[in-house]
């Protein structure tokens, strides 16, 4: 059996609101299918999902997704008024450079290059 990823679901206090922050990395059309679940579609990706959940984010995520982008540094302060953090300090090697981040819950994710 193969399968496809249809989408990845990100369980958050705030569906709402943080698909509005992953449209905005992203690109897309937030949707709010109710107050538990909210989903967007980025162009050339896959849907990211956001379903409400009672406990908190309490540990570093185990899955977290990488965004290509032309400056990692840069992508990071654009991205700090809309709610991200960075981690660290930029890191670069002969292979590129990343940037650590969170979102505005928590959820780490990298801006890479290379």
């Amino acid at each position: 059996m193969r399968a496809h990823v249809q989408e990845i679901v990100f369980d958050c206090a705030d569906p709402a609101a943080l698909v509005r922050f992953w449209a905005g990395l992203l690109g897309g059309d937030p949707v709010d299918r109710s107050g538990d679940w909210s989903y967007v579609d980025p162009p050339e990706f896959v849907r990211l999902a956001f379903q409400r959940v009672p406990e908190g984010k309490s540990v570093k995520n185990r899955v977290h997704l990488d965004l290509e982008v032309a400056d990692p540094d840069r992508a990071a302060t654009e991205a700090g008024p809309s709610g991200a953090v960075r981690v660290g300090d930029l890191v670069t090697d002969e292979q590129g450079s990343f940037q650590v981040m969170r979102d505005p819950e928590g959820n780490e994710f990298c801006f890479v290059t290379g």
